[in-house]
């Protein structure tokens, strides 16, 4: 009883950021729902080994990405039923600006690109390939770094950086291609498609 106390304790308060992920991950509210109940089922029957001073967060996030790699992948993807409206604002794109600014400079079309609707960005990184999907969710919306994106998805850390690399490119190519379809950019401006490659590099 003490263990499930102290379970409660320190694992609710990440009920909703981890529901977010799996929004972000299943892009199904249903789904989203029954892969945390299924985190948190897994998490407290784990959590006697789970050690004082480890990251929780971390542990938690690793359950809930390797219970959606292994259950939700093999479902047949479903209709998107996500509510815009009723999904928090993330500024997901903006952030990554951020982080390439120092290499790409303030170019008319990322500032473009900068002011892209929330939901054109949800979209886009909905659209991602699973394994780039996740990497960036991780990254650029739940702020984890490589080492600890590398512990939750159990892959080294040079595997984390290419697919964080692709992932990016091509949510930038993406929504370029959102602009230029709406006259935001010249065509002719939009990044040169990224080569398909797999995933799971």
């Amino acid at each position: 009883m003490a263990d499930q106390a102290k379970f409660a304790e320190l694992a609710t308060p990440y009920m909703d950021p981890l529901y977010s992920a799996a929004m972000r991950m299943t892009r199904n509210p249903a789904d989203a729902e029954d892969l945390v109940q299924e985190t948190f089922l897994r998490a407290y029957r784990g959590f006697g080994g789970f050690k004082d001073g480890t990251n929780l967060k971390a542990w938690l996030y690793r359950i809930l990405t390797n219970t959606f790699i292994n259950i939700y992948r093999a479902k047949q993807r479903r209709p998107v039923e996500v509510d815009f409206d009723d999904v928090e604002d993330f500024a997901l794109y903006r952030r990554i600006g951020g982080l390439e600014a120092a290499e790409a400079g303030a170019t008319p079309e990322r500032l473009v690109l900068d002011a892209m609707p929330d939901a054109a960005v949800k979209e886009a990184l909905e659209a991602l390939p699973e394994q780039f999907r996740v990497a960036v969710i991780l990254a650029d919306v739940e702020g984890f770094s490589y080492k600890e994106i590398a512990e939750i998805t159990e892959v080294p850390i040079g595997t984390v950086m290419s697919r964080l690399h692709r992932g990016r490119k091509q949510l930038e190519q993406r929504l370029a291609d959102f602009a230029a379809d709406r006259g935001l950019i010249p065509s002719a401006l939009t990044p040169r498609p990224i080569p398909t490659a797999d995933p799971a590099d």
